[in-house]
């Protein structure tokens, strides 16, 4: 069935511009919309962040999702074509907040057996450490008594468990800088890297199964620099390695593998960290909501906020409209049917 006052919401919030760190006018835009169905007591604003509803009573669960987008690519407006919405933040997360607010729209999950909340966070896309989620779990300390949490990450309409968690380090090979025509004066760190580089090239991702999930853990080069001028022997070169690690591996575990990986290196200064989050096993309404979405069950490769939610012990999963291979694209889109399906769905799974 299309729902044309959902493709409508979803085409106003891919207008509202909201990058990252530019969050107030959606988060002031959201709250307004929802007001007049919710008390101003059930509207809580913390910084450009928003908790809409609170418990009564009912388990509770709570819909996640961030507001902001990456930077504009020339991909700021909505566009219908095809049957897909294009703009940007479409698959990631737009479509999600979308479904989030019609269903907080619905008086029939209103009146239903769960209290269900809605979050709309700033600053995802941003460093880990500036995520707005983590003053919202601070200050609203009754989210943590979640019996489920939806972090609506784009999902293709999968239910997506647990998360790899990341690291970020300089590996730096150093040496002694030297005029290029006289290379043996010094020494070139930039090709003593080099048979370190080609072993992990060479290195294949490691398959780690968990509760019948294929996770898997990778390092990656993303960035790399070193030199001085045309003429110089570099005397430095500083690699970024991206860690990708399943959960079966807390920081400190992930840290140590990092390390070994790059042993060869003179020095390994690790950048920024963020946790992997957990599957959560034996869960009655993950279970429930499988059926009621017809969802598979995979693992979900890349970091989401369901590792924040899961450090503090609340159950939490992925399962979102969006396209994960859309996400971050120039030519970034939505397939109106996902967001369609979502919504009908998730109004299955809380009201039947």
């Amino acid at each position: 069935m299309t729902d044309a006052a959902l493709h409508e919401t979803l085409e106003w919030l891919v207008n509202t511009p909201s990058v990252t760190g530019n969050e107030g006018r959606i988060a002031t835009s959201i709250a307004q919309r929802l007001l007049p169905r919710w008390s101003m007591q059930s509207v809580s604003r913390i910084g450009n962040s928003l908790v809409v509803g609170e418990p009564a009573g009912r388990p509770l669960i709570v819909l996640y999702g961030h507001t902001d987008t990456v930077p504009e690519q020339g991909n700021g407006r909505a566009r219908i074509e095809s049957g897909r919405m294009h703009g940007l933040g479409t698959s990631d997360m737009k479509a999600g907040l979308a479904v989030m607010i019609h269903l907080l729209e619905d008086p029939a999950i209103r009146a239903g057996r769960f209290d269900v909340v809605g979050v709309f966070y700033d600053k995802e896309e941003g460093p880990s450490d500036e995520n707005g989620l983590e003053e919202v779990l601070d200050r609203v300390d009754w989210l943590s008594g979640a019996q489920l949490s939806i972090v609506m990450e784009p999902t293709d309409l999968q239910l997506e468990m647990g998360c790899n968690g990341a690291l970020n380090a300089d590996v730096v090979f150093r040496g002694q800088s030297a005029h290029s025509a006289r290379p043996w004066l010094g020494e070139n760190a930039v090709t003593k890297a080099g048979a370190w580089l080609a072993e992990l090239y060479a290195r294949q991702p490691e398959l780690v199964v968990i509760d019948g999930l294929e996770y898997r853990e990778v390092f990656s080069v993303t960035q790399a620099h070193g030199g001085i001028a045309n003429n110089i022997i570099p005397p430095e070169f500083i690699i970024n390695l991206n860690h990708r690690f399943p959960p079966i591996y807390d920081l400190a575990q992930a840290e140590d593998r990092l390390r070994d990986v790059a042993a060869a290196a003179d020095d390994v200064i690790i950048k920024d960290r963020a946790s992997a989050g957990a599957v959560p096993e034996g869960n009655e309404l993950v279970d429930r909501l499988q059926e009621m979405t017809g969802a598979g069950r995979a693992a979900k490769q890349g970091w989401t906020d369901v590792a924040r939610l899961t450090q503090r012990g609340i159950p939490a999963v992925n399962f979102g409209p969006g396209e994960v291979a859309q996400a971050h694209q120039v030519t970034e889109s939505v397939a109106l049917a996902n967001v369609d399906s979502a919504l009908e769905s998730l109004t299955r799974f809380l009201t039947s």
